[in-house]
């Protein structure tokens, strides 16, 4: 299941196709999910502090998936997947979190895309992290599946902000 970047909270889709993508979202109307895939060990909540790094007692990079499509008219490239959609996820006290997608630009005309998120990867990557923080034990989610294409760091604003896994070539 996904979610793009522009979707309401009531999972209702919003036209994208016109709105200028940013460089970064939020998901928060994906807490919901991220809650229930916590609630019977720890009440978790979200904080709404992007980009603030004071108050974070934690903070952890990893990668979700996604699918981006080209806003550009003129580009030839309609879209992309990718198995490296960067994330930073911030822990608060409380067992408070945050999380920020980063977004990617299309190798054929360097413009930003637009994002959908697969929500699956997104909840199931916090929730793991929610639970670790908060001190549980917890099993760490198996990720399979076959390499995709090579990790552009130019392309990336999780590189270039110095948060994805990618920019040193830990992972491709």
């Amino acid at each position: 299941m996904t979610e793009t970047a522009r979707e309401k909270s009531n999972s209702k889709k919003t036209s994208n196709s016109k709105k200028k993508p940013t460089t970064s979202y939020v998901f928060p109307w994906l807490h919901r999910d991220v809650s229930k895939a916590v609630s019977d060990e720890v009440d978790v909540k979200w904080v709404n502090k992007k980009g603030n790094n004071k108050d974070s007692n934690h903070q952890y990079s990893t990668n979700v998936m996604g699918k981006f499509t080209c806003v550009n008219d003129r580009c030839l490239t309609h879209g992309w997947s990718s198995k490296s959609v960067s994330i930073l996820i911030k822990g608060y006290p409380g067992n408070g979190y945050n999380a920020v997608i980063f977004n990617q630009r299309c190798k054929s005309c360097n413009e930003l895309g637009n994002l959908t998120l697969d929500k699956e990867s997104y909840v199931e990557r916090v929730a793991y992290r929610v639970k670790k923080w908060a001190g549980l034990r917890t099993e760490q989610p198996y990720y399979a599946g076959k390499k995709g294409l090579p990790h552009k760091r130019e392309l990336c604003e999780g590189c270039k902000r110095g948060y994805c896994l990618n920019r040193n070539g830990l992972e491709d």
